[in-house]
């Protein structure tokens, strides 16, 4: 449930130029069904056919300048969606653009707000107040707010080429205004002076929630001058606001909304642009991100952008030769995704490892004459399939050796600048490939690839369209390969391409969870006081949780409505993240020099960096001494030949049932609140190569209390005995149907299986029978169980499907064991899961037939 911590920086391997020949191009779907034929790894391959540009006149009230600006850049006329997305922005409605990646979906925000900038001095210096100071500061405002600081630097210098030029249109025009657009970026890496210019000066503020929610919002007064005249507020990449973010960035957008319209209540406040990703219901998830009425919501999805053909290619690994496989390359992926114990070895899998395949296939891809990134789960993987790629090609001579400084890894960790650069060496062509986190799903502009290899299921349809859409823009072909890791849910996928290629997922997001909403209400008292009006804003039925945080003593109730309590400590923005890291980042310090070698995130602090436990990074191995609240101290060692795995214990209470169903067989369904109390108690030593158990540990470390939403099922034990599972069965069948339930949920919620976390008992004290919870991994939930819980029958029959499908004996990553478990795996018996989960799904489907 808790995220990968984040690697130390690692200098990228520096792009020079391809020295080589240039490989002749071949047709990538036809080298891919010849590699794929050779081993049956290629499962399916969809073709989609090219689709050509549906231009739009431009609009009557853009500005001239503008037009002539965009025309000169290359744009003769506006794709339909843009024109549609723009007009409805102009009127005065909040929009939704959901189109696919690269169509160009910010046209449609900076078409109206650019146009109002322009058309605001044009009129200022019709009526002979141009030169005045206080034009400037009448001036329309719009508010961008991107989800990366990278996707918001790659719109400013967008931005910047589109203000030089209006400029440039302009230099010919004698006796006419001089136009101008300004622009400046605000996020917490920008040095104080900028950020002064930008909140004295920008027409367009560029920025993230995290700097509203800590900055700009707390600070209010200064950024007056924006708020009172802003206009549009354009929220880039809302897909990615799911789960707890989700929650937490729709909040900010409301606060954002109310101060603005409390600064200037003489306007009707400002209009919002959403621009997603092809998703479902767009109109509702925009209306829940904003606190707006779905019907107030104007959704654009007919998408006008041209595009080439494309494939996406379905890829099974090989199952590993037991007589001949290569241990460095045939072990689970290491990378493959977070962990509770993010150090811990790799299970064994009878498959080659996603990112040992997708290095071998990117070969494949380059040696072609192919551009191509690879995205991979994690920071480790990236460096992995970078450097297993650079290594083939170096021992394959030339002139494929040539082409190995041409693959670079690109990831979160490096400095701002190594990124930029990295991004200009893919643009023009001095890299070939990129492997990548999801870094580069998010609308950053990089033309001209070829193809796209995904090691392992991105979480999402939306996601596996975002990064599959990389490749072939521009209305070029262009192919993806979805690269199946060890996952019950990749194994499912690939033999089920209906699933793959439906319509995306609605993003899930809980604003009315009170753990987040809560820190957010205390943070709006303190911006401007909270008053009756706002309880629909906020989606609060009453005044009961105002009431509560004030007998808390967070708040204060006074005639004119409710405030923060200034004689706290601190500001109320501080109460919560955006991002829901829970408990700070835990330093890793080298005991020798006293020096920060990497950062964990405290929430798996216990498991990964508990005294006695293995720590890797950049392939050295350190013992950690001590973990305090402050630190892990750790010490160099030059030789370990064992890694270490936390044991953990865990156990949940049920609190409150929100809904509870009776299937037959006595079976019940269930959705409520829960606690869930953990505890590491221990470790095990596992000496390499083939990581057995040598020794065994004891720990004492605290319980960790989460409060969250859990989706559960009962069974009778008269019912498992009578499908064969006898008492002694019991407990391993329950553990594996966990894992394998935990696993396929991510088909049905738009999260993955680190969002989410289970427990399996042979006898709950509270439900005196046996019992599986699949638990949201946020405190106070995040709808993930919810969602599980309504489409219960087809997340069974899909569970069931990917156990019996799986050709494993006894078990495998692919169908039952979990990279996260803390009992180690340990018992899990697959028949005993087949055989309760046959039950369990044909008791659902007798309730609720399947649709």
């Amino acid at each position: 449930m808790s995220p990968e911590p984040p690697a130390e920086p690692i200098e990228p391997a520096p792009a020079a130029p391809i020295s080589a020949a240039p490989l002749p191009a071949r047709d990538l779907t036809a080298l891919l069904e010849t590699i794929g034929a050779r081993d049956g790894r290629l499962v399916h391959l969809e073709r989609t056919p090219a689709r050509p540009a549906r231009p739009a006149d431009w609009p009557s009230w853009a500005d001239p300048a503008l037009v002539a600006a965009l025309v000169a850049s290359g744009i003769p006329r506006p794709w339909i969606h843009q024109a549609r997305a723009a007009d409805s922005l102009h009127a005065g409605h909040h929009t939704v653009i959901a189109t696919g990646t690269g169509s160009g979906k910010s046209l449609a925000a900076w078409l109206p707000a650019v146009s109002d900038v322009l058309g605001a001095q044009r009129a200022a210096h019709a009526s002979g107040t141009g030169h005045r100071i206080s034009a400037h500061g009448h001036r329309p405002t719009a508010l961008y707010l991107a989800p990366t600081k990278a996707l918001a630097a790659d719109q400013a210098a967008a931005l910047d080429r589109l203000s030089a030029r209006i400029e440039a249109v302009q230099a010919g025009t004698a006796g006419a205004p001089r136009l101008t657009l300004r622009s400046g970026t605000c996020d917490g890496d920008t040095p104080l002076p900028e950020r002064d210019w930008a909140r004295a000066h920008a027409d367009i503020v560029l920025t993230n929630p995290d700097f509203l929610h800590f900055s700009l919002l707390p600070g209010h007064e200064r950024w007056a001058r924006l708020l009172r005249s802003l206009r549009y507020v354009i929220v880039d990449e809302c897909h990615a606001y799911r789960g707890v973010l989700g929650a937490h960035v729709a909040l900010v957008l409301r606060r954002l909304l109310r101060l603005a319209r409390r600064l200037n209540p003489d306007s009707p406040g400002p209009t919002v642009l959403a621009a997603s990703a092809t998703a479902a219901e767009p109109a509702l998830t925009a209306a829940r991100l904003i606190g707006a009425p779905p019907a107030d919501v104007v959704a654009i999805t007919d998408d006008g952008a041209p595009a080439g053909e494309r494939a996406l290619a379905l890829w099974q690994p090989a199952l590993i030769d037991p007589w001949g496989a290569d241990p460095a390359v045939s072990t689970a992926d290491p990378g493959s995704g977070p962990a509770d114990t993010p150090n811990a070895p790799d299970l064994p899998s009878p498959r080659r490892s996603a990112t040992a395949e997708a290095s071998e296939v990117l070969v494949d891809l380059l040696s072609a004459g192919a551009r191509a990134l690879v995205f991979v789960r994690s920071r480790r993987s990236a460096e992995i399939v970078a450097e297993h790629a650079r290594r083939i090609l170096t021992r394959s001579g030339p002139p494929l050796a040539d082409l190995a400084d041409a693959v670079a890894a690109y990831r979160g960790g490096y400095l701002p600048e190594e990124r930029r650069d990295l991004e200009t060496d893919l643009r023009q062509g001095r890299l070939r490939a990129l492997s990548t986190t999801n870094a580069l799903e998010l609308g950053i502009d990089v033309t001209g690839l070829d193809a796209v290899l995904i090691a392992g299921w991105p979480g999402t349809r939306v996601s596996l369209g975002q990064q599959a859409g990389r490749a072939g823009r521009a209305g070029s072909p262009g192919v993806a390969v979805l690269i199946a890791s060890d996952n019950p849910l990749d194994a499912y996928l690939v033999h089920h391409p209906e699933d793959v290629l439906t319509a995306p997922e609605a993003t899930v997001f809980d604003p009315a969870n009170p753990y987040v909403l809560a820190p957010h209400l205390c943070a709006a008292a303190s911006e401007a006081p909270l008053r009756e009006a706002d309880l629909d804003l906020f989606g609060l039925p009453d005044e009961s949780l105002l009431a509560d945080l004030a007998e808390r003593g967070a708040l204060r109730r006074r005639p004119t409505g409710w405030f923060w309590n200034a004689a706290l400590p601190g500001r109320p923005q501080d109460l919560t993240t955006l991002r829901g890291d829970g408990s700070p980042e835990v330093p890793i310090v080298e005991s020798l020099s006293g020096t920060v070698i990497g950062t964990a995130p405290g929430a798996s602090a216990d498991s990964s960096l508990h005294a006695g436990a293995v720590y890797m990074h950049q392939g050295r191995a350190y013992v950690v001494e001590e973990l305090t609240q402050e630190a892990a101290i750790v010490t160099p060692r030059l030789a370990v030949g064992y890694r270490t795995r936390a044991r953990e214990r865990s156990s949940v209470r049920i609190l409150a049932e929100r809904s509870a169903e009776t299937w037959g067989d006595g079976l019940t369904w269930n959705l409520g609140s829960v606690e869930v109390t953990s505890q590491v108690t221990g470790y095990n030593k596992l000496a390499l190569p083939r990581m057995e158990v040598v020794s065994q540990h004891p720990l004492d470390m605290p319980e960790r209390v989460l409060p969250t939403a859990a989706v559960w099922w009962t069974i009778p034990l008269e019912a498992c005995e009578a499908v064969g599972v006898t008492p002694a069965r019991l407990p391993g069948a329950l553990h594996a149907a966990e894992h394998a339930s935990i696993g396929i949920l991510p088909l049905l919620a738009t999260c993955d299986r680190w969002d989410i976390g289970g427990l399996s008992t042979a006898l709950h004290p509270q439900t005196m029978r046996p019992t599986v919870f699949v638990h949201d991994g946020a405190a106070g939930g995040a709808g993930f169980a919810e969602r599980g819980h309504r489409a219960g029958a087809r997340w069974l029959e899909a569970t069931l499907d990917v156990v019996t499908q799986c050709r494993c004996a006894d078990g495998c990553p692919s169908c039952i064991q979990s990279p996260k478990c803390g009992n180690n795996n340990e018992p899990l018996d697959k028949a005993g899961a087949i055989a309760l989960l046959r039950l369990l799904a044909q008791a659902a489907q007798a309730a609720v037939p399947l649709s």
